[in-house]
């Protein structure tokens, strides 16, 4: 199969390309090269899809897939006005953000999406518009010949967001003396998937031209049991200091990501099945998922490799798991 990988230098795009050599396929990517160098045993073309020329040096091939992952509007629709008459299949990495709600557990991919944004931005309070508009672009550019996969929580090595690394390596290294972790009593469901996973089906779908829209996430799991996992992982035996959601945001921290943030953590019940849709269309479409330790042990040996000290994208700082763990401590005392 000759595929076409359009972003191939960052996390996703690379398990992609990685994936499609493993089965020996053809591979070309088109990236700048920003995110990491070209990968290798690929035939590169470095450009940037800002510029009405990107795809001048691919519009007299044929290829029997496309992968694109990208994120701004005007890519998505100005890869598929340049190449859709060359490609066997299109396949849109979009996200689970389109859904203009998130309390239901268990809902399907009819469920209704937020209003497009076609304006490109990298901001994150319009991911999820832009990903709908994206998402228009491929389906109604590529009729019958487009599968929209809506990605849960990627989690994996070299997740750069943070979310994912951030238990299993807090667990193996406490910011605390006595080895006491600060975590959010939730009953929020989890779940997420393998990067490695995620691009490896990717693969397989494009070899079987599969078409349609697909929730593609791992199994669903309580968060208590997801913390527990990566409590395991990483082999720690101290305090495990479970607080209540009103309790941290009344001490400032934020839920999923950013600064004096928790990861994994979501308000409930409006973000109840935000973690928790159905993937019963990706199963059916040849979806397998690795056990989440291995997930989180393979996460947290990436994180391990990264050194200390490097800034982060969520998570609590050391100082901040240190202050909130004794505050906790010295409220629950105040109380007994």
């Amino acid at each position: 199969m000759s595929l076409l990988v359009l972003g191939g230098t960052a996390w996703l795009g690379r398990e992609a390309v990685r994936a499609a050599l493993a089965r020996g396929h053809e591979v070309t990517v088109l990236a700048r090269g920003a995110s990491g160098p070209m990968p290798r045993d690929v035939e590169a073309v470095v450009a940037d899809r800002g510029d009405p020329t990107a795809y001048d040096r691919l519009t007299d091939q044929d290829w029997d897939a496309v992968v694109d992952v990208a994120r701004q509007p005007s890519h998505v629709a100005g890869a598929v006005q340049a190449l859709r008459e060359r490609a066997a299949c299109w396949l849109f990495v979009s996200s689970c953000s389109v859904y203009a709600d998130h309390d239901t557990p268990g809902a399907d991919e009819s469920a209704p999406l937020l209003e497009p944004d076609h304006r490109d931005d990298d901001g994150f309070e319009t991911y999820g518009e832009r990903k709908v508009a994206c998402e228009q672009a491929v389906l109604r550019g590529i009729p019958g010949r487009a599968l929209v996969a809506r990605s849960g929580l990627i989690a994996g090595p070299g997740d750069h967001t943070d979310r994912t690394g951030y238990w299993p390596l807090r667990f193996a290294h406490p910011a605390t003396s006595d080895g006491a972790v600060l975590v959010p009593d939730s009953p929020l469901a989890t779940s997420v998937v393998d990067v490695r996973d995620l691009a490896d089906w990717l693969v397989r779908a494009a070899q079987d031209r599969a078409t349609g829209v697909a929730n593609v996430s791992g199994p669903v799991l309580p968060l208590a049991e997801h913390l527990a996992t990566a409590r395991a992982v990483a082999g720690h035996d101290g305090e495990v200091l479970a607080v209540a959601p009103d309790w941290l945001e009344g001490h400032d921290v934020q839920p999923w990501s950013g600064d004096r943030s928790l990861p994994m953590w979501l308000p409930v019940p409006e973000y109840a099945g935000f973690m928790a849709r159905s993937t019963a269309v990706a199963h059916g479409l040849g979806l397998a998922t690795r056990p989440l330790a291995d997930t989180l042990h393979d996460t947290m040996e990436w994180e391990l490799r990264q050194g200390p000290g490097r800034p982060r994208k969520a998570g609590l700082s050391p100082d901040d798991e240190r202050e909130l763990v004794a505050a906790a401590r010295r409220e629950r005392g105040a109380t007994h």
